[in-house]
């Protein structure tokens, strides 16, 4: 706590996650003291290369299959929201509609997670289906949001300053750095995580896409093999990719990249005379199932406690998707473990 007795509190992360969860606590706790830490912002981080396409896969999960789909309602609601609002444009947040396919599992196309929050989940018809070259058996429309996170971070970075949060540019390596500085920890630092918790759950799935200008293209397409084409703001359409996990290897390959000209090519063949703007490579932080839980360390401090962490992440590739959810999620769990801990600073926000 500070000289007014307010309660201090690090986000460690500037990713989507971290910068979500700031927002959430400012909102919550108006009177707490916030300080982001990071060392990399905006454009450096793995979430500036997502396509921002919201539509979280069966294999993200966290503690139990309610608790996820609450995550995932929580964070469409959260982005819907801010859509219709007066900062939804400078926010990078809009709706589009596209399709998932398959040639040969039907399983691929459907959605249990999307069914529930979608304004549109249905099977595509025989005439949509026949407008992409190949033989596809099965498909689904879907209505649903983009997120262009080269205008979400920036946005989410300034709001938080507004309000009063601090920014501080640092890697930290160890917990026990902040056990002096602060009350509580939300951990939402990504990959980093594995070695900051020695969590041996944590794993990089490596993803590569390559960015083209293409205005025409409105609607995402999403096939077989981590095939994807997916319009992500102002004129970029994202294309991809790949699914490597426990790669580290941060140097493009040029047999992904003609894997992803080739598929996404025959799939969509005009983007053949797309320019191209850039290629992009970035380790998603996977963990199954996803971290959004209490710990107090055995590490003190100067007020004579020890440090107490929230943690909030793992998300792999479906950060930008779950983010908002899973934000409010770890902002009750950081409000229940200091009514725990005989606090009684939230009492006072």
């Amino acid at each position: 706590m500070d000289s007014r007795g307010a309660m201090n509190v690090c986000i460690l992360g500037a990713g989507v996650v971290g910068l979500t969860t700031a927002l959430e606590l400012q909102n919550q706790f108006p009177n707490a003291n916030f300080t982001t830490i990071a060392h990399l912002f905006n454009q450096q981080t793995t979430s500036d290369g997502a396509a921002g396409l919201f539509y979280p896969s069966s294999t993200f999960y966290g503690p139990s299959l309610d608790i996820t789909k609450k995550w995932i309602g929580d964070a469409y609601s959260y982005y819907d929201s801010l859509r219709i609002s007066s900062d939804g444009e400078n926010a990078g947040v809009f709706q589009y509609s596209g399709f998932r396919l398959s040639s040969s599992v039907p399983s691929l196309v459907r959605s249990e997670y999307m069914e529930d929050v979608a304004p549109v989940h249905r099977y595509a018809t025989e005439e949509e289906l026949q407008q992409f070259p190949g033989k596809w058996k099965y498909g689904s429309y879907c209505v649903t949001l983009g997120i262009e996170c080269r205008r979400l971070l920036p946005w989410a970075l300034a709001r938080f300053q507004e309000h009063g949060g601090k920014v501080i540019t640092k890697k930290i390596e160890r917990f026990g750095e902040l056990a002096d500085d602060y009350d509580v920890i939300m951990n939402c630092s990504g990959l980093s995580a594995e070695h900051l918790c020695q969590d041996r759950l944590m794993v990089p799935i490596r993803g590569q896409v390559i960015k083209v200008h293409a205005p025409w293209v409105t609607q995402f397409v999403f096939s077989e093999h981590d095939t994807y084409i997916i319009p992500s703001g102002r004129g970029r359409v994202t294309l991809g990719g790949c699914r490597q996990f426990s790669n580290y290897n941060l140097s493009v390959s040029k047999w992904d990249s003609e894997k992803i000209r080739e598929e996404c090519f025959q799939l969509m063949p005009k983007l053949a005379i797309a320019p191209e703007l850039e290629t992009w490579v970035g380790l998603r932080p996977h963990r199954h199932p996803v971290r959004v839980e209490a710990e107090v360390l055995s590490i003190p401090n100067k007020r004579g406690g020890t440090l107490k962490v929230v943690h909030n992440y793992g998300h792999g590739g479906y950060g930008v998707t779950t983010a908002p959810g899973t934000a409010k999620h770890a902002v009750n769990v950081f409000r229940h473990l200091h009514a725990r801990s005989g606090g009684n600073q939230l009492s006072k926000l």
